[in-house]
């Protein structure tokens, strides 16, 4: 007999990857071309030699390292670390001791936030509570959501815009309702960044009706335009907003120092949060590692192979997008490193290209993987926004990445 576990867990949707294995089960790809895979956001590039020498040396510290139970909290020199960072990065001044909490990564700690700001009793004897989400988006925020007890609300997008969330056309009964907003600047998959008029915007509803904002960051330190990324405590600075309130940023040193397999990362923001958040997650049993929180701090206190890394990945990009531009609408993205384009109107569907039957005949023919769009987003007001896309992570070696456009060339022009 199966016993009973937790009804909301019945809600969940499989993963895009779980979606896409299922896509391409059964197909045997070309054998003479090498495999290719686009579809996954995992860094490639080397991790930096002064995270891998910093982790070395503390696990072999016999005062540190693995030999003692790390605290919820963190160390003072991570949490000092960390302020640091967004001192230089956004010109912030931040107290580490209450407004900086380190956390493992930041996919469990977008998914933890949400069960530590929605109470569901508050809508004991009406509508559920809401989270609203863009889309498209990272699915993390609607499982979170749903696992919290609320109802996941996708906020329409504007493609002539890069995808931009509008936020005004949330109707006004779903702001009542909300307790819970993700923001992703830079966006995931889209690559768009919020402008501080946004932010205003986002703001100006949160003190309407209440609500928290959880921004999502990991993406901010790779970008192409002359100007980094606007982050959502330095835009909440420069409208007066210094005490940070109903707001938490969140970001990692997944993308930032190619360290996915470290699970190292922070959130930063409105101290009572930050303080409600430390307690649950006491309780969660969430605490880095002494010596993963010895080699973050070194992490976060060194640019140098931030910016070596940024450059890769614009050498990679100014090679590419060229390149797949020549046969479909790929914009250069204004940050990380995805590329979001549309699919040539002649692979079928209902509204220009199938983005899943793009996706299977390419790896069927020239051994490539990407990810339909359709998977990253949820129908909404009637339209799934990510129907008749397709998303590159481009986060192998450029020559890999440049293989696999000339492969999509050829594939397109068939």
């Amino acid at each position: 007999m199966v016993p009973d576990v937790n009804p909301l867990l019945q809600r969940l949707q499989p993963y895009p990857f779980e979606r896409l294995r299922t896509l391409l089960a059964g197909i045997t790809p070309n054998p003479a071309l090498r495999p290719i895979n686009l579809g996954i956001g995992e860094p490639r590039h080397p991790t930096p030699a002064v995270l891998r020498d910093a982790l070395h040396a503390a696990i072999e510290d016999p005062a540190g390292g693995l030999s003692a139970y790390p605290a919820t909290a963190g160390t003072p020199a991570l949490r000092n670390a960390c302020a640091a960072w967004l001192q230089r990065r956004y010109g912030l001044a931040v107290d580490a001791a209450t407004q900086v909490l380190p956390t493992l990564g930041s996919r469990e700690a977008l998914f933890a936030l949400a069960q530590v700001v929605i109470d569901p009793r508050a809508f004991a004897h009406g509508p559920q509570p809401v989270v609203v989400c863009p889309n498209p988006f990272y699915q993390i925020y609607e499982g979170a959501a749903l696992l919290a007890g609320a109802t996941p609300w996708y906020a329409p997008s504007d493609p002539a815009r890069n995808f931009a969330v509008d936020w005004d056309s949330v109707p006004d009964a779903v702001w009542a309702r909300t307790r819970l907003v993700y923001a992703c600047s830079p966006g995931n998959p889209t690559g768009a960044v919020m402008p501080l008029a946004q932010w205003r915007r986002l703001f100006e509803l949160s003190d309407r009706y209440g609500f928290v904002i959880a921004s999502d960051e990991c993406y901010s330190e790779i970008y192409f335009r002359d100007e980094p990324p606007l982050g959502a405590l330095q835009a909440a600075a420069a409208l007066g907003r210094r005490d940070f309130r109903r707001l938490i940023m969140l970001t990692s040193l997944s993308k930032r120092s190619n360290a996915p397999g470290l699970r190292s990362g922070f959130v930063a923001g409105d101290a009572s949060l930050i303080r409600a958040f430390t307690l649950y997650r006491t309780y969660h049993g969430s605490a880095m590692s002494v010596a993963v929180q010895h080699a973050s701090a070194a992490a976060w206190a060194d640019e140098a192979h931030v910016t070596a890394n940024r450059e890769q990945y614009r050498a990679k990009f100014a090679q590419v997008t060229p390149r797949l531009a020549e046969v479909m609408d790929v914009p250069l993205p204004d940050a990380g490193f995805y590329l979001w384009a549309q699919v040539p109107a002649r692979f079928g569907g209902r509204n220009g290209g199938s983005d899943t039957d793009f996706a299977r005949d390419l790896f069927a023919q020239y051994n490539v993987v990407v990810l339909p769009g359709s998977y990253l987003a949820r129908e909404a007001q009637g339209v799934n926004p990510g129907t008749g896309r397709i998303r590159m992570a481009l986060v192998a070696e450029v020559d890999e990445c440049l293989e696999a456009a000339e492969r999509i060339v050829r594939f397109v022009r068939g």
